[in-house]
């Protein structure tokens, strides 16, 4: 029974440095990733920063910053370690969803009528209708007054 004991203890320490090590290893592979993907940023990618912006590159010239547009006319400065993900580049020769050859009918989403007790009712608006969004505009519903 005293050489069991004997052999608990090291056993346990063991059992505790083995998750220990494991997660350092996957933490240096992320690490290691995400310095590759800072590092590989070209002028003309779309990304992704830590803060949920999605920008396109615009300069990517200095070693520790890179400047991104965040809308048109708008570029900001960031820094490298901010840029969480690249957005992958889409090929829009086909729309997303269709079958080559299929015919898919061209229908806007569903818009929402009140009508004049109160109750929401949805409506499907074909896409040759245009929805105007003038404040005065009865095909919005009532007029306002």
């Amino acid at each position: 029974m005293e050489n069991f004991t004997s052999l608990l203890f090291p056993l346990l320490i063991l059992l505790l440095f083995i998750p220990i090590f494991l997660s350092s290893r996957r933490q240096k592979k992320q690490l290691a990733e995400t310095q590759a993907l800072q590092a590989s940023i070209e002028v003309g990618d779309v990304v992704v920063t830590t803060s949920g912006i999605r920008a396109t590159v615009v300069d990517a010239s200095y070693e520790e910053t890179i400047d991104l547009e965040i809308a048109d006319g708008v570029v900001t400065t960031w820094v490298r370690a901010a840029i969480r993900e690249k957005v992958p580049v889409v090929d829009d020769t086909e729309p997303s969803g269709a079958v080559a050859g299929s015919v898919t009918e061209d229908v806007a989403p569903p818009t929402v009528d009140a009508s004049a007790d109160g109750v929401a009712s949805e409506r499907a608006v074909p896409s040759n209708q245009a929805v105007s969004l003038e404040k005065g505009d009865a095909a919005n519903g009532a007029p306002r007054s």
